[in-house]
């Protein structure tokens, strides 16, 4: 199990696959970290035959799928695009992620 710099609520941008063509952004909806991989809001949309049931009516439902880590990038608000992700210490001993292209701070 790897650490993984992304978390939930956080926005990235697709960098590899066949979503990547439009540099898609989503926000991050659930993190499976034994599997590294996330699912992220309006990316890698899926067509799901339902079955009727006594809960739910059926028919095709659309839903999103697991991405991998290694195919989203977390997106700085400065930079305002899909960057890598460092770690620093701060005075106060806690940990917090900044963009390892400007340096600003990710974490707030």
């Amino acid at each position: 199990m790897a650490v993984t710099n992304i978390r939930k609520d956080d926005l990235v941008e697709v960098i590899a696959g066949s979503e990547s063509v439009t540099k898609k952004r989503g926000k991050v909806l659930r993190v499976i970290k034994e599997k590294n991989r996330a699912v992220v809001e309006k990316v890698n949309v899926i067509k799901r035959h339902m079955k009727p049931s006594q809960l739910s009516q059926g028919g095709i439902v659309e839903k999103e799928a697991t991405i991998h880590l290694s195919n989203i990038a977390l997106v700085c608000q400065k930079c305002d695009r899909g960057v890598r992700v460092g770690i620093k210490v701060l005075d106060d001993g806690t940990k917090v992620r900044v963009c390892k292209k400007c340096g600003e701070v990710i974490d707030k």
